[in-house]
């Protein structure tokens, strides 16, 4: 099983996140591999800077490519809420997953819509940073649930 966490971030030298970042993707090796994309170029910035819609759009522009293979998951929070249970059955019988993280700004209905699901954490905001090592551990938590792993208990 191949999970991709494709996020709209600037790329830098995170010292806080990285190490549990890292450490949640080394202990999901035995069940998937877990990979980070981040993605922020010179157009998302400009677009950040022009409005709202200009940047949600970029967002899907950059993102449209990892539209295709596997399965595509939005993080957005006006979409239906998922206990771990819930998540864990997202994660069933899939060769491949697409987690995606929006912008500042959110995603364009359009892109949502191009996704085979959208679900929230809750209504609360996270840096995309922390929603970065939250997803993570989700999907750990997860992929314990469907393994019969103890992590969960």
């Amino acid at each position: 099983m191949k999970i991709n966490v494709i996020v709209i971030d600037k790329k830098g030298k995170e010292t806080l996140y990285a190490p549990l970042i890292e450490h949640y993707k080394k202990i999901a090796k035995p069940f998937a591999k877990v990979e980070v994309i981040e993605i922020f170029d010179k157009d998302i910035a400009k677009a950040q800077e022009h409005s709202v819609l200009a940047a949600q759009r970029s967002y899907s522009s950059a993102l449209q490519k990892y539209l295709n293979g596997g399965i595509s998951i939005a993080l957005d929070p006006s979409s239906k809420e998922v206990d771990s249970f819930e998540f864990a059955k997202l994660l069933k019988d899939n060769a491949e997953i697409n987690f995606f993280i929006g912008g500042a700004y959110g995603f364009e209905k359009d892109f949502l819509i191009k996704c085979n699901n959208a679900i929230s954490f809750g209504k609360i905001t996270l840096s995309h940073k922390l929603v970065k090592v939250v997803l993570l551990e989700q999907i750990f938590r997860g992929l314990a649930i469907n393994h019969n792993h103890p992590y969960h208990k």
